[in-house]
């Protein structure tokens, strides 16, 4: 019940990316974006989703494969990190945008958007705005990725 709970926030996710930028011009309305009332709602959805993910794993049924998840989680680790500070941060920019996004990606590649919005919001907070980042960050990982993952999961099942 849970786990459709959090896979329907994350299609919520989807349409929160394209709610505010559709809306306003189909219907000629003003959109509250950037308002301290938005940021509010939006750090309190983003715990909720948070903490609604991480209630939902059991992992104490994973005590066996503790090694190789660790050893796989290393390495994604490594492999997160050197992608993102030698490909991503200079590919966008070397600016503070591009350390934003990168922020983002982190949470991306180690969680999933949420967790980027997460990293965002805490960079932003201490170092100021960055209003391009959190319009990319969220369209690649929320709905490009959704996208993608249509597309693979079906193709990985039928071969494997």
């Amino acid at each position: 019940m849970l786990s459709r709970c959090t896979s329907h926030l994350s299609q919520l996710v989807d349409l929160g990316v394209l709610v505010p930028k559709g809306l306003p011009s189909l219907t000629g309305t003003h959109w509250p974006a950037r308002t301290p009332a938005m940021a509010l709602i939006a750090d309190i959805a983003l715990g909720t989703f948070l903490a609604m993910s991480l209630m939902s794993m059991q992992l104490w049924t994973l005590i066996d494969l503790a090694g190789p998840i660790l050893t796989i989680l290393a390495a994604q680790f490594a492999l997160a990190v050197t992608v993102t500070v030698f490909v991503l941060f200079p590919l966008m920019g070397r600016n503070y945008d591009a350390a934003v996004v990168a922020a983002g990606f982190g949470g991306v590649t180690l969680g999933s958007t949420p967790t980027a919005m997460a990293n965002m919001a805490a960079v932003t907070q201490r170092f100021g705005p960055s209003h391009r980042a959190f319009i990319i960050v969220p369209l690649v990982s929320a709905f490009f990725i959704d996208l993608a993952n249509a597309m693979a999961i079906p193709f990985f099942l039928r071969t494997f």
